[in-house]
């Protein structure tokens, strides 16, 4: 027969055990529920988004956020975009934008003020007529993203 030190340990271990599945169970729910869930993307005190690229399930909402001091945009790149909303928004410092995507497919989107696309749709580096140059003679990378959107769990996708 086990002692009172052996039967408060399996007692301890099966709090701690039914505590890690509440615990667990709730993050599983909440990654579950694509429809409601809100990813963000931020513009960080430098001239990129951040992250580059997104993963998100149809009914996700991704809202942009510019924590820098100029101003930014979100302008989609429809000649390349399967996901249904289209944008082009200017984002003063401390603004956000909201985008909820219903469809799966791709968002590519970039900045107008710190990147162009060329006449095969692709963002690149503004260039003299906007760019920063370094002391190297570069123009930087253009300021773009994508958001990937998976098929949901039977919420809008």
């Amino acid at each position: 027969m086990p002692g009172p030190g052996r039967r408060l340990l399996r007692l301890g271990t099966l709090v701690l055990v039914a505590a890690f599945l509440g615990m667990t169970a709730t993050i599983w729910a909440s990654e579950g529920d694509g429809h409601r869930a809100t990813r963000q993307v931020t513009v960080p005190g430098e001239d990129r988004f951040t992250p580059f690229a997104l993963t998100i399930k149809a009914g996700s909402t991704v809202r942009w956020t510019n924590n820098d001091t100029d101003d930014h945009s979100v302008v989609s790149d429809d000649a390349f975009n399967t996901t249904g909303p289209s944008t082009n928004q200017v984002l003063p410092p401390g603004q956000s934008l909201s985008l909820r995507f219903s469809h799966p497919g791709t968002f590519v989107y970039y900045c107008r003020f710190h990147a162009h696309l060329d006449a095969f749709n692709q963002p690149v580096a503004p260039g003299p007529d906007g760019g920063i140059q370094d002391a190297s003679g570069n123009f930087g990378t253009p300021m773009s993203g994508v958001v990937t959107v998976l098929p949901g769990n039977g919420h809008g996708g």
